[in-house]
């Protein structure tokens, strides 16, 4: 009897922790070419979801993506749109002198609960160079692993 509590009860542990890591962790696959030669499109990367506060320049991330208008609209969790970018700039960061339109008549650090956002691949990368600032509530966590796709030829 007492073997099969300890079974049931390392069972319940084991699904509290499935639960504990859902939460905390996501899978996302990389849809694009704007991180090559980092990220390539159809690679899967784990994300620990975080805050605006726990993110340093040069981590990649997942965050929401706004309209192809730029502006930010509220689709809800379940058509709501994710682009993988590097952290450019956290608050109090200057703002990168190479960034583009969106930015460029921007001067002193980056505002609180604000992020800037790169492409590794400038060219073709729908990013800050375009939509400005991202928001805090905005960013859904860092990526901590990825795996490469299978590619023809290789």
């Amino acid at each position: 009897m007492s073997a099969l509590l300890v079974a049931a009860g390392l069972l319940g542990l084991a699904a509290v922790g499935l639960l504990a890591a859902r939460r905390r962790l996501l899978l996302v696959t990389v849809d694009g070419d704007s991180m090559t030669p980092a990220l390539h499109d159809g690679d899967r990367v784990l994300v620990r979801r975080a805050g605006i506060g726990q993110v340093r320049r040069g981590e990649v991330v997942i965050v929401e993506r706004p309209g192809d208008d730029g502006r930010w609209t509220s689709p809800g969790p379940a058509r709501r749109r994710l682009m993988v970018k590097r952290i450019g700039a956290v608050p109090g960061d200057p703002v990168p002198a190479h960034l583009g339109p969106a930015l460029a008549a921007l001067r002193g650090p980056v505002p609180e609960g604000c992020l800037v956002v790169l492409g590794d691949r400038a060219e073709g990368s729908f990013d800050s160079r375009f939509i400005g600032y991202v928001p805090a509530d905005r960013l859904v966590g860092v990526v901590r692993w990825s795996l490469r796709a299978a590619r023809p030829g290789r």
